[in-house]
């Protein structure tokens, strides 16, 4: 009997430790600024950053340890789940040159995000790029037609993530040098679904994204407003 209760007390206190080690996992829809060679799930979609870039005039970024999302990774102790970006990608239907991006938008690709304890979600920088339109603000019965624009689209888009991992922790990231529209609109969508809003500030960058120091900027100042 005492034999008995020493293995189960064993395997009571091996289960608690076994528990208490376990990293968060982590999930990121985003854009370009979030891709990286054999780091993305599906591995199909486009990509900016690739390993051992060689191009200066495009980034210095050659490795994925150089990530902002890889250096918040090691900060926080957590582990990733999976990495959803697309390069060029818009939360809304509306890409470049007016084209229809539904299949590589934001709202499509939320249900592939595997089981995360922490999403976040890098968006609204092609957006703004392309001059998608902007719209009205509308948080229900969306219909197809008000996905073209960006304030259904971006309030479509929490919903769902709400909807679908109701206990994970959200979290949007807003790029410098947006619009003002667009980054005032995603804080008033964030605000209404109760999802905070990082707004970053004065990123390095290259070509129009984030180089070396720009990553790790990113990385660290996310690291002060995550908890």
């Amino acid at each position: 009997m005492k034999r008995l209760y020493s293995v189960c007390l064993l395997l009571a206190i091996s289960c608690t430790v076994a528990l208490a080690q376990a990293k968060p996992s982590v999930s990121i829809l985003g854009d370009s600024y979030s891709t990286f060679e054999g780091y993305l799930t599906p591995d199909t979609m486009d990509i900016w950053y690739f390993e051992g870039a060689q191009d200066a005039r495009r980034t210095d970024v050659k490795n994925v340890s150089e990530t902002w999302w890889m250096q918040l990774i090691k900060k926080k102790n957590w582990k990733l789940e999976v990495n959803n970006s697309w390069s060029g990608s818009t939360i809304c239907y509306t890409g470049y040159r007016d084209e229809d991006y539904s299949r590589r938008s934001f709202i499509t690709r939320v249900p592939a995000l595997g089981s995360p304890d922490i999403i976040l979600i890098f968006g609204g920088t092609n957006d703004s790029w392309a001059n998608a339109p902007i719209g009205e603000f509308k948080y229900g019965d969306w219909r197809r037609a008000d996905l073209y624009t960006f304030r259904p689209a971006m309030a479509c888009m929490l919903a769902k993530i709400k909807e679908r991992y109701p206990t994970a922790e959200v979290y949007v990231i807003s790029n410098d040098g947006l619009k003002p529209e667009i980054t005032g609109s995603m804080k008033q969508i964030c605000k209404h679904y109760d999802v905070p809003m990082i707004q970053l500030h004065d990123i390095s960058k290259t070509a129009g994204h984030p180089n070396v120091q720009g990553m790790m900027q990113i990385a660290e100042q996310l690291d002060r407003e995550i908890e």
